[in-house]
């Protein structure tokens, strides 16, 4: 089972959603979750982590199914110097047993050669992926695999918009 992870916010509240699938290439969910989250801390550049990850870590509870990635809106590295990103605290709060693929849809560091760059469908952007626990190849190609022709896979997509169904 593979997990995706995101978190909505409104004013000091956050919607934390998951949705866990079988295969890298489902277009349906095998189940999902949803928490409210009451407090979160603000928004700090470079330190994302620290509003997103309680947030994930509450939903991830609730999470009944076996899980071997967990796919988040965000980085596992920040850069070329593997400055830890989202993805990273997350993947050191699961005791490294599993892997963590960070989908970003922009840019966060010019030149860091821990990102792969993926594009899906028709998009002209990529997505960038990192990841720990799994290859980064094989993390882009999983990625890459999952359904959609469009940019945003399928199963991010409808987390996403989960996550927003306060």
């Amino acid at each position: 089972m593979i997990a995706c992870v995101d978190v909505d916010y409104e004013l000091n509240k956050a919607c934390a959603a998951c949705i866990v699938f079988e295969n890298w290439d489902s277009s349906v969910e095998y189940s999902h979750y949803k928490v409210i989250v009451d407090i979160v801390a603000d928004y700090e550049s470079g330190n994302f982590y620290k509003r997103e990850l309680p947030c994930i870590v509450k939903v991830l509870e609730l999470v009944e199914e076996e899980v071997e990635a967990v796919v988040v809106d965000g980085y596992v590295w920040l850069n070329s110097d593997k400055k830890p990103g989202l993805g990273w605290y997350l993947y050191t709060y699961l005791k490294e047993k599993t892997a963590v693929i960070g989908v970003a849809k922009t840019e966060y560091h010019s030149g860091n050669i821990n990102v792969s760059k993926v594009f899906r469908g028709m998009s002209k952007k990529p997505l960038y992926i990192t990841a720990i626990g799994i290859n980064l190849s094989s993390a882009a190609e999983n990625i890459k695999r999952m359904h959609g022709e469009n940019r945003i896979p399928t199963i991010l997509k409808k987390v996403d918009k989960l996550s927003k169904s306060w």
